[in-house]
């Protein structure tokens, strides 16, 4: 059975680029008929942070990616948390030590450092000089019965014989052991492991079929020889949101950050440095910008050997564009959008803390005409406060509208005061009570006041939105409603008058 496994380290956020790595594992098990495991790395004490590990699985839920076995849902690998497989690192070690492919190093931190700067004088490459590797047993022993301190190191002059490895991303991979520190440490000296015995260790007791991982573990690969590696994304790099729980907080959809990660980088056709079989069908991948469901995503036909070798930047824009598709995608019913309504009610209410306007009902209702101008459903107050509390006239914007009809228009015979005044006066002895009536009564409105209608709407629009943009005026005023457009308009009337004496 094939075999995956994601293991993050629990030391801050879950970023962006885990996520993909987190969403391909997913793809590619599900592809096969296979399973993945969360597996927690959390060997390096210093950087462990406690509220971690609980926002990796938050994160992977959010983002609708359930692992099989893992924190939470035990299975025959267990346990998942490397601090809890201590026992099982240090048999290794014995292992390695007794067959002399690993030996104890007594040196010192600073002794260390300075045989790292005499090799570099020297123009070696050589991280280490080995003095440890020359130690007898018995000097070794009595070391140990003393208590000094040390640390377990892979003997890399006893190393086998291996042909160069194919990734199925990259193909073909030249040998780079020559990159690695020389005689990498296997066992720190507070007896935890490395990430390279402890994932090694890991991935051949658990039966891991497959690693995939980004890119810039390629120097490790003669210490990691499973591994699958992938271009990493760099995401969001200008303005620093690599982190889910940035995208979770800011109200970016689920499907819709799913959608932009599966998507990106993938799309290259290359070869990988071998022929493909004759008759191997030819995967055609999507479009970057394809819209695609949590359904249609789960059920990618993801081939890895399509992803680009490239570290590619995922674009901002490109999530804006699904985004704004996927919430269009769920307004097509009116449970979609009292289902976004419930999850910005908390938003609304933050922004307007004071408005008696920021119920769910009413929420849907605004968002019901704002659907084709969100983005994001974090937008709704920005797009629309006009909805939510009453109007400052004296806001750039609302004062840029009132420059934009010419002075003549404006002249005492053609006030905007004849307009509110009228709309007012019509409001009350009528009361359109549908969005078709509401534009029956204003056009008619429009007529009896002579003005131009661009004149009037832009006179209207002022008083009741203060925005250039945003939805219709009948939409606006059906929102409203006719008794709390009437005020609206009294009040617009007073400011104008107030305007006009200064």
């Amino acid at each position: 059975m094939v075999l995956l496994r994601f293991a993050p380290s629990p030391t801050g956020a879950l970023h962006l680029g885990g996520l993909r790595t987190a969403l391909y594992n997913h793809l590619f098990a599900k592809k096969h008929g296979g399973k993945w495991i969360l597996r927690i790395e959390d060997t390096d004490a210093a950087r462990y942070v406690p509220t971690a590990v609980d926002g990796i699985r938050n994160a992977l839920a959010w983002a609708g990616l359930p692992y099989d076995f893992g924190p939470g849902m035990d299975g025959p690998h267990g346990p998942y948390f490397q601090s809890e497989r201590l026992d099982l690192y240090h048999s290794y070690t014995r292992r390695l030590l007794e067959s002399g492919h690993a030996y104890r190093c007594f040196c010192s931190p600073d002794k260390l450092a300075a045989t790292r700067e005499k090799l570099a004088r020297t123009g070696s490459n050589a991280t280490y000089d080995k003095s440890c590797l020359h130690l007898t047993e018995e000097e070794v022993a009595r070391r140990v019965r003393a208590g000094e301190k040390s640390i377990v190191r892979l003997n890399d002059d006893n190393l086998p014989d291996r042909s160069s490895p194919t990734d199925i991303v990259f193909g073909i991979l030249r040998d780079a052991h020559a990159s690695l520190p020389t005689d990498p440490v296997l066992l720190k000296s507070d007896l935890f492991p490395t990430y390279h015995l402890a994932s090694v260790v890991d991935d051949h007791e658990m039966d891991i079929t497959h690693v995939l991982r980004g890119e810039e573990w390629l120097p490790s690969l003669p210490l990691h020889p499973r591994s699958v590696f992938m271009s990493g994304p760099q995401a969001s790099s200008r303005n620093g949101d690599v982190s889910v729980l940035d995208f979770m907080r800011r109200g970016w959809e689920p499907e819709s950050v799913i959608n932009w990660l599966a998507l990106a980088g993938w799309g290259v056709h290359h070869e990988n440095g071998r022929a493909s079989p004759p008759g191997t069908p030819s995967t055609q991948p999507p479009d970057s910008t394809t819209l695609m469901t949590a359904s249609r995503t789960q059920s990618i036909n993801l081939d890895l050997s399509s992803l680009t070798h490239r570290r590619n930047v995922l674009d901002p824009a490109k999530l804006a564009y699904l985004n704004k598709h996927h919430l269009m995608r769920s307004w097509q019913s009116e449970q979609g959008i009292a289902f976004q309504a419930r999850r910005v009610h908390d938003v609304v209410k933050a922004a307007f803390p004071h408005s008696p306007y920021t119920n769910v009902e009413y929420i849907t209702r605004v968002i019901s005409v704002l659907q084709g101008r969100i983005t994001n459903l974090h937008d709704v107050p920005t797009l629309a406060p006009f909805f939510f509390v009453e109007l400052d006239y004296e806001l750039p914007e609302a004062h840029s509208m009132k420059r934009g009809i010419s002075a003549d228009d404006y002249g005492k015979s053609r006030t905007v005061n004849h307009v509110l005044r009228r709309v007012i006066l019509q409001l009350e002895s009528s009361s359109p009570s549908t969005q078709a009536d509401i534009a029956v009564f204003l056009h008619d409105a429009c007529e009896k006041t002579g003005l131009k209608s661009k004149v009037f709407m832009t006179a209207l629009r002022h008083a009741l939105s203060g925005m250039k943009a945003g939805p219709s005026l009948p939409e606006i005023i059906d929102v409203l409603g006719t008794e709390r457009t009437a005020q609206r308009l009294k009040l617009a009337l007073s400011a104008h008058k107030t305007s006009d004496s200064k």
